[in-house]
């Protein structure tokens, strides 16, 4: 004991760690509501029938929801192990065996002059057979065990919340590729009424070419215009194709049409944002709740790093039958055989590798709380951006719809003027891509508006109940 003592002045076996602490911001952009849109379910955030039944595929077949729900699994056997070895553990042993002493040993010349039974020398090849039950038990004096059981359980916890992640990353993904695909759609829509406009155009130019009025140049400024817009066409059917393949990916089946409601897409989105206060993310959001176990499982690892430098206390014991002959194995009470016996171990020779195992433990303990510090500022972090970008976006969208408006007119005030010889083919040109563009970037920002209320769900810790 005194070689053990010796050994803990050496070592620091402080378990009361801590780190600096962060306050946090006590609300989002000056709101002190506590009404958070976390707490609406997703089957009622989200209105479209078709996205909530691709959501719901999703959630039976998704690959990494299965693997997440099977991590769960293993941990909850981590906690039934971690139980069954604070309880004695009892087996049937079954067993036999032959053994054989030198003759000039004390044992084999004792044997060799001693009766096993009356007018019978003892074989020199003695056999032993017993049946009965065994017995071991770690009496957990100093809480080592028990912090074991305690990390599993939080280690178990996390797992949970982990897998809530999973779907509240699920359930917004499905839903932001969903929404790619509906403005992907509409590009299209756009892109082909373009290449008609532009080729009801091309035979314009062509025929007044024949009639003297235009150039071969105009013909063919026309005709690139149109082949750009076509190439164009090409490439949102390609991003279409994939986004549609995403979507699959995400419900765990192979490529196939996906079904949607196009003419949902410039429906408005929730008329008002509520993100509660800061401190709700903490009780909303899976990761930070997963994150927090962890450091609590931590914590427990720690404990028992620490007991384990402490004596072990173990009892054994065995009871059954036990004779050299299997005729007289159950013969009671004189083949009745039992053992009782307790004893301390003290660790002394592998104190290093212990103080190792400590060490890491402190180290894990504290990398866990960074971990959760830094998880939560990841969380009001994403909520203060798409807070800030829904109301960017909500601005810039007033003003798209209002250039794409007055573009449109352009364009057929361009072509008005071009037929009565009062403007130029490339005015009338540039008013067709001015437009095009307008169109493709009011889309555009339609698709953020509509993604960042879906990531704020997400950001504030909806999405997973």
């Amino acid at each position: 004991m005194a070689l053990l003592a010796s050994a803990f002045n050496g070592c620091s076996l402080n378990t009361e760690l801590s780190i600096p602490e962060q306050p946090i911001p006590a609300s989002f952009q000056d709101k002190s509501d506590t009404t958070s849109i976390a707490a609406i379910d997703w089957r009622h955030y989200f209105s479209d029938a078709l996205l909530l039944k691709l959501i719901d595929t999703a959630i039976s077949n998704n690959q990494d929801l299965q693997i997440a729900l099977q991590r769960i699994e293993s941990s909850r056997s981590s906690v039934k192990l971690a139980n069954a070895a604070m309880l004695p553990q009892v087996s049937l042993n079954l067993g036999g065996g032959v053994e054989k002493f030198g003759l000039y040993t004390m044992d084999g010349a004792g044997n060799a002059t001693t009766e096993i039974t009356p007018g019978r020398i003892v074989p020199e090849n003695y056999t032993n057979l017993f049946v009965g039950l065994q017995s071991s038990w770690e009496i957990d004096v100093w809480g080592k065990l028990e912090n074991q059981r305690k990390s599993a359980v939080s280690n178990y916890l996390s797992s949970i919340e982990g897998t809530n992640f999973v779907i509240s990353n699920l359930v917004a993904d499905v839903a932001i590729y969903y929404n790619e695909l509906l403005a992907l759609d509409h590009e299209l829509d756009i892109v082909r009424q373009t290449t008609q406009k532009q080729q009801e155009a091309l035979e314009i130019i062509k025929l007044q070419k024949e009639a003297g009025r235009a150039n071969e140049l105009a013909v063919q400024q026309f005709r690139a215009q149109l082949l750009d817009t076509q190439v164009l066409e090409n490439g949102v059917l390609q991003q279409i194709s994939e986004a549609e393949n995403q979507i699959n990916f995400l419900l765990g089946r192979y490529p196939q049409p996906i079904e949607r409601a196009k003419n949902v897409f410039f429906e408005a989105g929730p008329p008002v944002i509520l993100s509660g206060i800061p401190s709700q993310l903490l009780s909303n959001r899976p990761d930070i709740r997963e994150a927090e176990l962890q450091v609590q499982a931590s914590k427990f690892d720690l404990k028992a790093a620490k007991a384990a430098f402490y004596p072990n206390f173990n009892i054994t014991a065995s009871l059954g039958f036990q004779a050299f002959n299997p005729e007289f194995l159950f013969t009671s009470p004189a083949s009745l055989a039992y053992s009782l016996a307790g004893t301390l171990v003290a660790p002394i020779i592998n104190m290093k590798s212990l103080e190792a195992a400590f060490n890491s433990a402190q180290a894990n303990q504290l990398a866990a709380m960074y971990r959760y510090q830094k998880t939560i500022l990841n969380a009001y972090v994403e909520v203060a951006n798409q807070l800030s970008s829904i109301k960017s976006l909500q601005q810039i969208s007033t003003l798209k719809q209002q250039q794409s408006e007055a573009l449109k007119q352009s364009v057929e005030s361009a072509n008005e003027l071009y037929k009565a010889a009062r403007a130029n083919y490339l005015e009338v040109l540039i008013a067709q891509q001015s437009a095009l563009q307008s169109n493709l970037e009011l889309i555009n920002v339609t698709k953020r508006q509509r993604m960042a209320t879906i990531t704020i769900y997400k950001a504030l810790g909806g999405g997973w109940k």
